[in-house]
């Protein structure tokens, strides 16, 4: 038998290792998008694992360490959601690239939950269940467990489907549902709900309108003068100083009330004198920035890109502060009761391992999971830049601060994602008053204006759309969820 030919045999052997690389890189194509739910699942089981070594010691306390996985669950969740309304404006502003924004949002979100989450919760999510109505231990544990389950499956449900929603309504929801299903329809607090309902509308329409005010003075004083360079100097340091104060206040009533207990009085002082002394010291910075730039709008944006980085870091602190304890309050409320022996009577401190599971967990899942809706927030709704971003970001502190005052109840996603909206349709307004002053020659068949009138559309309504049904229903989905979930719990546990 004769051999082949050397070259014969070369050829052969580089057509195989072609065949193995096409195969390699198809593997590694398929195995792309299995690498985030792994490093996510790994997580879970951590958390898991950390739970069962502060209680592995009675075999009841498996529960805590179930309970522990589904709180992971959760956490990765928010960070995939929640965070996109603090960082996505930035991004889609260009003010912050995608990798600078997820590490700034990682570390303000982690450190908002670590140095000032609250360590109370109000038990089963402030009153919304009366805990008397709790027959035993055994039934109080499934219900928040049912509550935790539904709340982080309609989160991840909502983020895949692209649209923010709130997570304290999601855990809302869930509470409701399990409640209800536990304890009777009776044994809600409808009130509460009722409010809760009232956030759907007052927020969004609260952050846009304000956002919407604050474009309308920025074009009014800056963009549409003159010399816009010169009208930048005067109102870019008082923009800047509100800004500071507003935050300055926000960071008091909701970022720092762990630290430091002021009351709205003190808080706004502080506020003012703190903006005051900003306004004062950026004059001079906005001056020397200011040297050399062209007399037109795009030449004026990079004067509000270092305010608009800074507010959305102090707005993922607050974010960190504020919603982590929401997001673990059913897992802190099941450790309390498997603790005391009681059923969620009073308030439930949050152990120190159950925040670092929730801060951890908004981490893991905002690097693992957030840039998609980052960049949905940021790009796909209305194109921003750093002065409408920044509008948005002020709109947000400061709405969340007139709605406390007011005892309005308000969303920080509704608001930060009716900023967003509100700017938009703003622009579309405008963009539709200046054409109707400048329209010559006789009217066009309406079929024809309505056609133009879609082109010109400045926010996509299929966001729009998918957005406003998600705020609508999560609060009776994650009830309907959590309700299947607990019945299926007792059934199977008896």
């Amino acid at each position: 038998m004769s051999e082949r030919p050397a070259g014969t045999r070369w050829k052969t052997l580089d057509s195989d290792l072609n065949r193995i690389s096409i195969v390699e890189y198809a593997s590694a194509q398929i195995s792309r998008p299995l690498v985030a739910p792994g490093i996510g699942l790994a997580f879970i089981a951590v958390a898991s694992l950390l739970a069962a070594v502060f209680f592995g010691h009675a075999p009841v306390n498996f529960v805590v360490v179930a309970a522990a996985g589904f709180g992971a669950y959760m956490a990765l969740n928010i960070g995939a959601n929640d965070v996109a309304n603090n960082m996505g404006p930035a991004v889609g502003a260009n003010a912050l690239s995608m990798t600078a924004a997820l590490v700034i949002a990682a570390v303000f979100e982690s450190a908002g939950a670590l140095l000032a989450g609250g360590d109370v919760v109000t038990t089963i999510s402030q009153g919304i269940v009366a805990p008397s109505a709790m027959r035993s231990q055994d039934v109080f544990i499934w219900a928040m467990m049912a509550a935790l389950i539904s709340s982080a499956l309609w989160v991840n449900l909502a983020t895949w489907i692209g649209a923010p929603v709130s997570t304290t309504h999601a855990v809302v929801g869930g509470v409701v549902g399990a409640g209800a299903a536990a304890a009777g329809i009776a044994a809600v607090n409808w009130a509460m709900i009722g409010t809760i309902a009232a956030s759907w509308v007052i927020s969004p329409v609260l952050g846009g309108g304000i956002a919407a005010a604050l474009l309308a003075f920025i074009n009014a004083r800056i963009i549409y003068r003159e010399d816009k360079v010169a009208a930048a100097r005067v109102w870019v340091p008082v923009l800047v100083g509100v800004m500071a104060g507003t935050f300055a206040t926000y960071m008091l009533l909701k970022g720092l009330s762990r630290l430091v207990t002021t009351g709205p009085g003190l808080a706004a002082g502080v506020g003012i004198g703190f903006g005051i002394v900003i306004w004062l010291l950026t004059i001079p910075l906005i001056r020397r920035r200011s040297q050399g730039l062209e007399n037109r709008e795009s030449a004026l944006r990079g004067l509000f890109g270092l305010p608009l980085v800074i507010s959305a870091a102090l707005l993922s602190f607050a974010h960190g502060a504020n919603d982590v304890a929401n997001a673990v309050g059913p897992l802190a409320a099941i450790v309390h009761a498997v603790g005391s022996g009681g059923h969620g009577e009073g308030m439930v401190l949050i152990p120190n391992w159950v925040m670092v599971i929730g801060a951890f967990g908004i981490s893991f899942g905002l690097f693992l999971f957030g840039p998609r809706l980052i960049n949905m927030v940021g790009n796909e709704i209305t194109k921003l830049n750093p002065i409408r971003a920044f509008c948005v970001a002020l709109s947000a502190a400061f709405t969340v601060i007139v709605a406390s005052w007011l005892g309005l109840p308000v969303s920080s996603t509704h608001i930060a994602i009716g900023g967003v909206f509100g700017v938009g349709f703003f622009r579309e307004w405008l963009m539709e008053r200046r054409l109707r002053h400048m329209g010559h020659g006789p009217p066009k068949p309406i079929t024809i204006a309505r056609e133009e009138r879609a082109r010109r559309r400045l926010v996509r309504r299929s966001h729009f759309m998918t957005i406003l049904a998600a705020w609508v229903i999560t609060v009776p989905a994650a009830a309907l969820i959590s309700a299947a979930i607990f019945l299926g719990l007792r059934t199977v546990l008896g």
